[in-house]
């Protein structure tokens, strides 16, 4: 664990590591010179800054969460304070049908919070603390201009407070098998397993992502190597207001297929169809007579001009991104 009084230090390497502060300056902070810690740089205050924003997020879901299967009802991770009114985004798995939430500041405090937003199309998550942090909220930046080889800070909250430096490595298109389709994902390396909503810190002290995932391609698909995938906060912008006011965007209404699915081959192979879910009911006779792993199930139709193909194509075409789909039509094949 990082303690408060450790944080500056720890940061300061960080900053060192991102190229943030001269050297000069930094080697008269480290010996202890006052004069310079009097007249410290505004970059390395930033810095201080953001990574006192970042809290940590602990959660008991439901006792009959469906979500529970997957995440388990314990559950922990790292968000960060956004908003003067106490505002905390993360990641949403992390507080998807959660019964109690509380969030832990950098100094130790901790709050019971209550979930204000959960964007499936996003992936963010908004939760607010009952009673107010400590910490300034931290600045949203661009993530826009996030590029390979950037060196940004990586920063977790709660017991395990952490701050690290990594490397963009890649940003393309991410679709998930929970049906979870986004464009510009920041994959970064070397990989931290706690990575559940932490926060992408660029060097001027600002959010410009939010921890997702471990993935093994960060890189390249399909070539190994461990990295952490980010939520773009640019994708949070436009959103922002409406999932406070509403709790989700509208866009974000869309029909839940049910279907865990893996893209090989230019196929999409179901791995798993869920109850209560559209493809359950529409494709009940096909697939729960070849529910055996590795069924084919390539989608056919959604767009006749652009031909849907692979696990994107399906993510897509049900109605985050294009609502003027009415229908799927699928071709049925055995593995």
């Amino acid at each position: 664990m990082t303690s408060p009084a450790a944080r500056p230090f720890v940061c300061l390497l960080a900053i060192l590591a991102l190229g943030a502060l001269p050297l000069e300056a930094a080697v008269k902070r480290s010996t202890g010179d006052k004069v310079a810690m009097q007249d410290a740089d505004a970059g390395y205050q930033a810095l201080i800054d953001a990574a006192n924003a970042v809290v940590g997020v602990k959660v008991r879901a439901i006792a009959n969460a469906r979500s529970n299967e997957a995440l388990g009802a314990q559950r922990a991770g790292s968000g960060v304070l956004i908003g003067s009114d106490g505002l905390v985004l993360t990641i949403g798995y992390l507080i998807m049908e959660a019964d109690q939430v509380e969030v832990t500041d950098s100094g130790g405090t901790i709050v019971p919070a209550v979930v204000v937003a959960y964007d499936h199309a996003t992936g963010f998550g908004l939760v607010r603390p009952m009673r107010k942090l400590a910490p300034k909220p931290i600045r949203i930046g661009n993530s826009a201009p996030v590029a390979q080889l950037d060196r940004l800070m990586i920063v977790t909250g709660g017991e395990e407070q952490t701050v690290s430096i990594a490397t963009v490595v890649s940003r393309r298109q991410f679709a998930g098998y929970w049906e979870y389709l986004i464009d510009g994902a920041i994959f970064t390396s070397p990989p931290r397993l706690d990575h559940s909503g932490a926060a992408l810190i660029n060097k001027e002290g600002e959010l410009v992502g939010v921890g997702s995932l471990l993935v093994m391609d960060a890189l390249t698909p399909g070539e190994r190597m461990p990295g952490n995938m980010f939520v773009p906060v640019d994708l949070l912008k436009p959103v922002l207001d409406e999932m406070v006011r509403t709790g989700a965007q509208t866009a974000a209404h869309r029909p839940w297929l049910g279907v865990n699915s893996l893209e090989e081959d230019g196929r999409v192979k179901v791995m798993q169809v869920r109850a209560g879910g559209v493809a359950r009911d529409v494709l009940r006779e096909a697939v729960e007579a070849r529910r055996e792993a590795g069924d084919g199930l390539p989608p056919h139709g959604a767009a006749r001009r652009r031909p849907a193909r692979g696990d994107r194509a399906l993510h897509r075409a049900p109605g985050v991104h294009a609502p003027q789909a009415h229908g799927l039509r699928f071709r049925i094949m055995r593995g």
